[in-house]
C-alpha cells in the first residue's frame, strides 16, 4: 500500500481486489455507496470509521490528477464532482477510488497530494470543496433515481448499474443535496482541500512530507474544462 509506514496493527483489507467491487463507469456516488454496503456486511464494526467525500464546487468544475479516465501523461479529468471512500481506523487513513490509477487503497497524504495537488496553483473557480459524510448516513439517507445521466427524450447518457437505484423509504432522490456545497444544507461538514488535510492527514504515520509536484499549466487545465466534462 502507497505512503505505508510499519505498524504493529495491520489496517483491515475492506476490499482485497479492486477487481471484486461492483462498479458502474460515471456512477461513482452509487460506485461508493456499495462500498460501504459491503464494509457494513463483511466487517461491520469497520463502518464507523468510514467517511464519503463528494467533491465540487460551486461551479461544479474540479480538476483531478492520476484519474484512469483523465487525459495526457498527468491523467487530469475535469469533473462536475467525484466521489471517494475515507477509512481512517486510528492514526492512519486510506483512500479507496475506483476510478484512481493509484493503488486499491491509498493511503490519505499520497493520493490527496497526487490527485488534488495544490488550489493555490489554480484559479479560484477550480478550487475543489468536500462534503464530508459518515458511511452509516450514507447509507441511510442516500437516494438516486438516475435522471442526471437520463438526457430529455428519456435516453441514457451513459448505462446505469444492473441494479435498482437506490432509494429510502422516504426519499427517491436526493443526489444534489450531496454535491451541492453549501454548508447550511445537506449532510455532513463542508471543508476545504485545507480542511481535509487537516482532518485526514497524519504527518505521524510517514514522516516523509508531500513531494511538491509540478502543477500542469492553467491553460492547459482550460483545454480540458472545454471539453465535456465526464460525470462520475
Amino acid at each position: 500500500m502507497a505512503g505505508e509506514k510499519q505498524n504493529s496493527k495491520p489496517l483491515v483489507p475492506l476490499f482485497p481486489k479492486r477487481s471484486d467491487c461492483i462498479y458502474t463507469s460515471c456512477f461513482c456516488e452509487e460506485n461508493v455507496w456499495k462500498l460501504c454496503q459491503d464494509v457494513a456486511t463483511k466487517h461491520g464494526s469497520e463502518l464507523q470509521h468510514c467517511h464519503v467525500a463528494f467533491i465540487s464546487n460551486p461551479g461544479r468544475s474540479v480538476p483531478l490528477w492520476r484519474q484512469r479516465s483523465g487525459k495526457d501523461d498527468d491523467k487530469i479529468v475535469i469533473w462536475d464532482y467525484h466521489v471517494i471512500l475515507i477509512y481512517a481506523p486510528d492514526e492512519r487513513a486510506v483512500v479507496y477510488d475506483l476510478d484512481s490509477e493509484l493503488p486499491f487503497p491509498t493511503f490519505f497524504w499520497k493520493y490527496a497530494t497526487e490527485t488534488f495537488r495544490r488550489d493555490e496553483a489554480l484559479p479560484p473557480e477550480w478550487h475543489r470543496m468536500f462534503r464530508v459524510v459518515s458511511a452509516s448516513d450514507y447509507l441511510k439517507h442516500f437516494a438516486s433515481d438516475r435522471s442526471h445521466m437520463k438526457r430529455k427524450d428519456g435516453t441514457w447518457i451513459k448505462t446505469p448499474p444492473d441494479y435498482s437505484p437506490i432509494s429510502t423509504p422516504s426519499c427517491k432522490n436526493n443526489l444534489e443535496t450531496f454535491i451541492d456545497m453549501d454548508p447550511s444544507t445537506g449532510l455532513g461538514t463542508i471543508m476545504s482541500l485545507k480542511q481535509l488535510f487537516e482532518r485526514f492527514y497524519r504527518p505521524a504515520v510517514n514522516p516523509t512530507q508531500p513531494t511538491q509536484v509540478q502543477t500542469a499549466q492553467n491553460d492547459n487545465l482550460r483545454k480540458h474544462a472545454e471539453m465535456s466534462s465526464a460525470v462520475v
